[in-house]
């Protein structure tokens, strides 16, 4: 698949603790987004932050939090990221979730081995 010029981005940020089926929540939203045939997704840890609670999840040394940000970051076209919406309404009970139009410069993988 080649991404250039305009696409979206579909962010679903979530706590580093939520699971689903006993399995990081992150980590189910890649695999969905790949078995989707999605052009790519990436998980990041965030240092700090709060949401709707309003408490404050922070890594910091003092006041080390078991469940800070992670935001799964997925770009592609617009429509097979609408297409996959239904699935992180299954899988996001607790989160935000952001669909953005972005712009790609490059996208380029790695041959497969």
């Amino acid at each position: 698949m080649r991404l250039n010029g305009q696409a979206y981005r579909l962010t679903a940020i979530v706590g580093e603790t939520a699971t689903y089926q006993h399995k990081p929540l992150y980590h189910e939203i890649v695999l969905r987004a790949r078995r989707a045939g999605l052009a790519g997704a990436s998980v990041f840890r965030g240092v700090e932050g709060f949401g709707a609670s309003s408490a404050i999840h922070t890594a910091r040394l003092l006041s080390l939090s078991e469940d800070l940000p992670v935001a799964v970051v997925i770009v592609d076209d617009e429509q097979r990221l609408r297409d996959f919406l239904p699935e992180l309404d299954e899988l996001v009970t607790k989160g935000l979730v952001l669909l953005d139009e972005v712009e790609v410069i490059r996208y380029v993988g790695q041959e497969p081995r």
